[in-house]
């Protein structure tokens, strides 16, 4: 229960941070229209989310016919978990990476890259389908659309915040109201962050526990790491905002600024997942969802070409 209580910890902190804002604001009725507002926006992305990211990053649908070894593999995964089957895709890029959207476990979706199928062992790709599936059985996507409402209701207040109540009347003036505009967003994003990467140190535990084998996830975690650190997503690149979607940040460019990171350190979540121990009590439940296929031998062989 510590993730889901460090959950609750940080968006009971984002709740304040919006009552506290709309306080200083003096105006209840702006605070209201900017939660509504906010809220029809985040409700909107919610319901249409899985398509709009599975459409920017270019991912295609695969099925047993187009994609046999993948697609039974994660029906496989979820059929041992308990849930819903969710649909395939695949992304054509050297990355190896993956994600899952969806609103819910009947509507959702799991993404993995073609570098991912051709670098990693069938293990470890099936360990990386399990963190997605946990995500999917968790509701991530249902706790990072709560905390992006309130998150964008507080931008919006701030934004606002030169129209709400008169500078003269507000504690701290002008330069009060500027600074209010520029840390409660700032805020705002730092607590969302640490809910994503709080929701991450999750989903590889129940991702691991899906498995069988925390330490085929370790071993997945270092090899995309790796990668992702050399090898460049366009679709990732071109759209910032998918970065928290994928297992590892697919982006290079601030990888070192670890404070505003939507990803926990991935030596932390290593170490963490080895700290389970080699094998789980599902171990032979698990090992059977990896389909025996033989050997790869090449980058456009084997149960993924």
């Amino acid at each position: 229960m510590t993730g889901y209580a460090k959950t609750f910890m940080l968006m009971a902190a984002l709740t304040a941070l919006f009552m506290g804002l709309g306080a200083m604001l003096g105006g209840s009725s702006g605070a209201v229209i900017a939660l509504v507002v906010a809220a029809g926006m985040n409700l909107m992305g919610y319901w249409n989310a899985d398509k709009a990211v599975l459409s920017m990053s270019g991912a295609r649908e695969v099925d047993e016919r187009t994609a046999p070894g993948l697609v039974r593999m994660v029906h496989r995964l979820a059929d041992d978990a308990g849930m819903p089957r969710p649909k395939v895709f695949v992304i054509e890029t050297d990355q190896p990476n993956a994600f899952a959207t969806g609103r819910n476990p009947e509507n959702a979706a799991v993404a993995a890259t073609t570098g991912l199928l051709r670098r990693l062992t069938e293990e470890e790709v099936a360990a990386v389908m399990a963190h997605e599936l946990a995500h999917i059985r968790n509701r991530d996507t249902l706790i990072m659309t709560v905390t992006a409402t309130f998150a964008g209701a507080i931008s919006m207040l701030a934004n606002f915040a030169l129209f709400f109540g008169g500078d003269r009347d507000r504690p701290g003036g002008l330069l009060g109201t500027l600074a209010l505009m520029i840390l409660a967003p700032m805020a705002a994003a730092l607590v969302q962050m640490a809910i994503s990467r709080s929701r991450e140190y999750e989903a590889d535990r129940v991702g691991a526990e899906i498995c069988g084998n925390p330490l085929w996830l370790a071993a997945a975690l270092r090899k995309i790491d790796a990668f992702a650190k050399g090898i460049d997503m366009n679709a990732a690149e071109r759209n910032p905002a998918l970065a928290h979607m994928f297992i590892i940040n697919p982006l290079h460019a601030h990888a070192h600024d670890a404070l505003f990171s939507t990803h926990p350190n991935t030596a932390n979540r290593i170490a963490a997942l080895e700290a389970m121990g080699p094998m789980t009590s599902r171990s032979p439940t698990a090992r059977s969802s990896v389909p025996r296929v033989g050997p790869k031998s090449g980058p456009n062989s084997g149960p993924w070409a």
